[in-house]
């Protein structure tokens, strides 16, 4: 069980701020984690900080804002894991009405900031020689569902990103996977999950219910620490049964 153990490891996490990323930030710190943080929003990274401890590191910021990534880096010297889990929420719109701006602005978030975190980790965990990254998708990114076109692309392209980096990277000793939620209850699915989509949503999960935030925190432990060392290129679904379904 010491596989599950991240003490003296440095692992950042995006996304942080709120909802599953602060979750998942929450039990990283629990598994002995130094962590840095990342979100729009300092103050909630603040408040996270008070919970995790003060050798937490802040570095607020929007990752898909190009040089940001490869400052972070810089700043912490050290990355042993990252948790890409900076994203927004589908444009929830029928495709043929979905605007140039929105759909950019979900891929450019979603898809070119996991990018940018990825290489800027990526090279450092290169030169270290070891390093696991873990990037964040959803169950659209393989099944199909209405009205978030954007979205369901921008994962997509997380779990290719995924398969490709962890090809090219598997000899120099850095891992790469990812982890697709299903619907968890969170502040950002609260309107849908009170919508008339909710009822559709729950009946499409064979548990009959969405997932707890604390049902994900095992998985991201695993998937940044040696407990997965000869696991790379793979996405764990955690979703009720959703993708089976």
């Amino acid at each position: 069980m010491n596989t599950f153990d991240l003490d003296g490891k440095t692992v950042w996490v995006t996304g942080a701020g709120k909802g599953l990323g602060r979750t998942m930030s929450l039990a990283l710190a629990k598994a002995g984690a130094r962590l840095a943080v990342t979100s729009r929003t300092e103050q909630d990274l603040r408040t996270l900080a008070e919970e995790t401890g003060p050798d937490t590191v802040v570095l607020p910021g929007s990752v898909d804002q190009p040089g940001f990534a490869d400052d972070c880096v810089r700043r912490l010297g050290r990355v042993d894991a990252l948790v890409n889990c900076a994203g927004i929420s589908p444009v929830f719109t029928r495709s043929e009405s979905l605007s140039d701006d929105d759909w950019h602005q979900v891929l450019r978030v979603n898809l070119d900031g996991t990018y940018f975190c990825c290489r800027a980790a990526g090279r450092r965990m290169l030169e270290q020689g070891a390093g696991s990254i873990v990037n964040v998708s959803s169950v659209h990114a393989t099944t199909g569902f209405q009205r978030i076109a954007a979205y369901a692309a921008s994962k997509g392209g997380v779990e290719a990103l995924t398969r490709v980096l962890a090809v090219e990277w598997a000899d120099r000793g850095v891992r790469v996977n990812a982890l697709a939620p299903g619907y968890f209850a969170t502040d950002l699915s609260d309107g849908l999950m009170n919508s008339r989509w909710g009822e559709v949503i729950v009946n499409a999960v064979p548990q009959r219910r969405i997932g707890d935030a604390n049902e994900l925190a095992g998985a991201a432990v695993f998937l940044a620490s040696d407990a997965s060392s000869y696991v790379t290129g793979s996405t764990l679904r955690v979703d009720g049964g959703w993708t089976a379904h």
